[in-house]
């Protein structure tokens, strides 16, 4: 197949559906936009946490359906001095944390390596820092290690009172698995902008009112894609006139 392919100029920040290994192989060149997604994601877990710990989508309905002329809303959780972990202190972790900075909240995180130049509290376990943080961030790329990162025992780990946001990939979380605990009370609540097998979603998951779904919108604003146009035109044109890559990979 493509016989004459020579790059490959892709219009995302992750590489997991490229097989990088075969482009290697052939010489391909790959390039991909990284950067110009990384405040636009990073907004969208801020907004997931607050949505699941404030229970907005939940609120929302109260008022639509006329409940709130009978009885009170239930009462909710503040974002402000939580204890945040985040799997995965890439540019997106990195972005997520500075803004989880701004609530008071302590950070700390797991990643391949500790990142000596953090001063974040490093945990090289992600059931060590699921236990030491209130709210789980996942925001890592998806590899084989990568996959269902998020299992029984972390899930377990973060508690009842836990809430897991997802802005990468849906196969970082072992899906069922989350299901049960939201569905058993073993976990507080869950953000996701990603699933397993998106589109579909799992119908007991959708009925829980301490989930906030969003359909993988997380880069998907105006201002992004443009970026992520741009870049990838801009990166063809550097290849064709012999210029550096911009974001090269391969």
């Amino acid at each position: 197949m493509l016989p004459r392919l020579e790059i490959v100029s892709s219009h995302s920040s992750g590489l997991d559906k490229i097989d990088l290994v075969k482009c290697k192989e052939r010489g391909i060149r790959v390039t991909y936009t990284p950067d110009v997604v990384s405040d636009a994601v990073a907004d969208m877990a801020i907004l997931l946490i607050i949505a699941t710990l404030r229970r907005i989508c939940e609120a929302d309905r109260f008022v639509r359906n006329g409940m709130w002329k009978q009885k009170d809303f239930s009462l909710t959780t503040k974002f402000s001095g939580k204890s945040v972990g985040i799997v995965g202190l890439g540019r997106i972790g990195s972005a997520i944390a500075k803004r989880a900075e701004a609530f008071g909240c302590s950070i700390s995180y797991h990643s391949r390596s500790q990142k000596p130049e953090s001063t974040y509290t490093y945990y090289p376990c992600v059931v060590d820092l699921a236990s030491n943080c209130q709210i789980l961030v996942v925001a890592c790329a998806l590899t084989e290690e990568t996959h269902h990162i998020i299992n029984r025992e972390v899930i377990d780990a973060l508690g009842p009172n836990g809430v897991v946001i997802n802005i990468a990939r849906g196969s970082h979380i072992d899906e069922p698995e989350l299901v049960s605990a939201l569905a058993e009370g073993r976990l507080g609540g869950a953000g996701l902008d990603v699933l397993e097998h998106e589109p579909e979603v799992p119908m007991q998951l959708a009925k829980l009112d301490n989930v906030v779904l969003s359909p993988h919108i997380s880069a998907a604003t105006a201002e992004s894609r443009k970026e992520r146009a741009d870049l990838v035109v801009a990166s063809l044109e550097a290849y064709f006139s012999n210029k550096p890559l911009l974001t090269p990979v391969l």
